[in-house]
């Protein structure tokens, strides 16, 4: 990658990426499965603060990840496979889709009161968001790798 332009954006997307599959696998396997064990009283409070601070984590990273990925398929860096850049594209569609679809829904209900089967439905969904995202990692290591040679 010799245009810098391209090197930047191609290190964004590889930066906020490797961000996001280190803060989802902490969120699947520390902190959704811990939301069992607030107080029930105070827990729509916890819920609600959670969300709010939990979009200044993510929302900038999910936002720079999905700028990054649909501009490399303009802006592709030669050693990089076009079939890789679109296959990126389309697990950051299902961790999207997921989070508005299945996540966001479960944390919606969880802000008025916590219930066992929507916390459980929470962890387990955010399973599919946790493959894609670890699958997405690996790729972009792919695809630094490739640049590399």
């Amino acid at each position: 990658m010799k245009d810098p332009v391209i090197r930047l954006l191609f290190l964004a997307h590889l930066g906020s990426s490797l961000y996001m599959v280190g803060l989802i696998w902490f969120v699947q396997v520390v902190h959704y499965p811990l939301f069992a064990s607030v107080d029930r009283a105070s827990f729509s409070t916890y819920e609600q603060r959670h969300t709010a601070l939990t979009n200044w984590i993510v929302g900038p990273p999910m936002l720079i990840e999905a700028a990054a990925a649909t501009l490399l398929i303009w802006f592709r860096p030669t050693s990089v496979p076009q079939w890789s850049l679109w296959t990126g594209l389309v697990l950051l569609g299902v961790i999207w889709l997921s989070t508005a679809f299945l996540q966001v829904p479960c944390h919606e209900f969880l802000s008025h009161r916590f219930d066992p089967l929507v916390h459980q439905r929470l962890v387990w969904t955010n399973w599919l968001r946790t493959s894609a995202w670890t699958l997405r990692g690996i790729l972009v290591l792919w695809m630094a790798w490739s640049s590399l040679r």
